[in-house]
């Protein structure tokens, strides 16, 4: 890979299913703080935008991510002083679910007093209520649905919404974002504008230019890095199997309580298991707190009060995604997935050893796929039932 030197503003690099190009127009000076490039095992787009700041692919620290959350919700534009009607925040799964609540509540502090609805896609369903499908069509696994909220008034402000906010880590295409905006503009006609929130946006100035019709509304759109990218592909890697088997009727376990059904309101940290896990904690410590597939916010909110306590924490999660090991991704595991659906699991630079503690945080109910993840790190499970409800579940 020929890296630039931090003040340029172009990539050249050679990855093992292709060639990508990729020219930086603002931000510059943070791109080796923000990301990585990785080849991705997947025969539909070959390489990876890998951020070092989601707490997904690459440990994180809490503050570094809370710091991101504040950039982006400052980029949601306002009329007047506010932003015009109630505002729906949706999070693209997997990888962007911690991201886009993290915007949220950082929009949610920064304008008290102003409603505000978060939502995220899901490749799961929960309850029986309706489902809007829309399709990720590069990904290795392009079925998504947003659930709509079963609360009354929550549904109320979903269809009151004026201003919709897309959160996702990067926007190379623009076109997932498209087709979930459709989507919403079927249920709620009344959308007014739509805002892109990125970390970083590679669709290129033309393209950017071109949103308003594609969209059919007002755009804007904030990233902490923007520039045009292009990619030769080379011998495309097929990945390991189906990464998708949805079931109508199947329960993967998945909760309603953390975002799939709506939330007007910011997630209570998990206080009193911080506090206690920090007392137990040797000075010195290096604490890996892992979210699991799209149970990723409460895991950072938990990471963030360990920091405050002094811990040394970082934050990651697992992933349906397979990535080569090459580039940014220098380590692997792969192990069964949590919710059932038979699909390899993996978790990338994150080695057995590597931290003294793990503490796996997740909302399926305890099982084989989980104890095997424990197993390979020596990690601690904690199933979240709720907020203020989480049990440690006995792995020795």
């Amino acid at each position: 890979m020929n890296a630039p030197l931090p003040h340029t503003a172009a990539y050249d690099v050679a990855l093992p299913t292709g060639r990508l190009q990729l020219r930086i127009d603002s931000g510059a000076a943070e791109v080796e703080s923000l990301l990585g490039f990785a080849a991705r095992a997947n025969a539909k787009r070959g390489f990876l935008f890998l951020s070092k700041v989601l707490g997904k692919h690459w440990p994180a620290a809490p503050t570094d991510m809370l710091a991101v959350h504040e950039r982006l919700a400052a980029t949601v534009p306002t009329l007047g002083g506010a932003t015009r009607g109630p505002v729906l925040f949706i999070a693209m799964a997997e990888t962007a679910i911690g991201l886009g609540q993290g915007v949220f509540e950082a929009w949610l502090r920064a304008h008290p007093g102003e409603q505000a609805l978060f939502l995220h896609t899901t490749r799961y369903r929960v309850g029986d209520g309706p489902l809007i499908e829309f399709e990720e069509a590069h990904s290795h696994a392009p079925r998504q649905f947003l659930h709509q909220p079963l609360d009354p008034q929550l549904h109320q402000l979903m269809l009151a919404a004026r201003t919709l906010v897309l959160v996702d880590d990067e926007a190379s295409t623009g076109n997932t974002f498209v087709n979930l905006a459709a989507a919403c503009r079927r249920l709620n006609p009344g959308l007014e504008r739509v805002h892109l929130a990125t970390i970083t946006n590679f669709m290129g100035s033309s393209a950017a230019g071109a949103l308003d019709a594609r969209f059919g509304l007002p755009v804007t759109s904030g990233a902490l890095v923007e520039g045009e990218f292009s990619f030769a592909p080379g011998t495309l890697a097929d990945g390991p199997g189906a990464a998708q088997r949805f079931e109508a009727d199947a329960d993967r376990g998945a909760s309603s309580g953390f975002g799939r059904l709506g939330l007007d309101r910011a997630l209570r940290a998990p206080a009193l298991l911080a506090a206690r896990l920090a007392r137990e904690f040797a000075p010195g410590s290096r604490v890996l707190v892992l979210g699991t597939g799209e149970f990723m916010h409460a895991s950072t909110l938990l990471g963030a009060a360990l920091l405050r306590h002094g811990v040394a924490t970082v934050v990651q999660s697992t992933t349906r995604s397979p990535i080569l090991t090459w580039g940014a991704v220098n380590h692997a595991l792969t192990f069964p997935d949590n919710y059932g659906e038979g699909i390899a699991n993996y978790l990338y630079n994150v080695a057995p050893g590597q931290y003294d503690h793990v503490l796996v945080c997740h909302e399926t109910a305890p099982s084989a796929a989980l104890h095997a993840l424990a197993g390979q790190l020596k990690a601690r499970l904690f199933h979240f039932q709720s907020e203020d409800h989480v049990e440690e579940v006995p792995v020795r």
